[in-house]
């Protein structure tokens, strides 16, 4: 059975995904993030992989490869309990990087 695992830079989004049943870990810097990446990859059960933002800017380069890679874990990023700090059109953004193709 596919799961969900949380890496977090705070307590209080770590404490509510538990609340909503994903488990996970709090990091402390890039060191920390990029190393709770590479144990989760390792754990085959673990089909989304959960990021706050300031988390997946710390592991910025290993979080984009795996979302290059195109196969599990999915890579989804959330904000904190302070808010987005994406601008407003970031998906059309990364579409138009990652794709070539300008959405209107």
């Amino acid at each position: 059975m596919m799961r969900a695992f949380l890496i977090s830079d705070n307590l209080d989004s770590l404490i509510g995904m538990r609340l909503a049943g994903v488990d996970g870990v709090v990091v402390k810097g890039p060191n920390e993030a990029n190393l709770a990446i590479e144990e989760a990859i390792k754990d085959h059960d673990i089909g989304i992989l959960i990021f706050t933002e300031k988390a997946a800017e710390w592991a910025y380069e290993q979080v984009r490869l795996l979302r290059e890679k195109g196969s599990l874990p999915l890579i989804v990023e959330i904000p904190d309990r302070h808010g987005m700090k994406r601008e407003a059109d970031f998906l059309t953004s990364y579409v138009r990087e990652a794709l070539g193709v300008n959405i209107e």
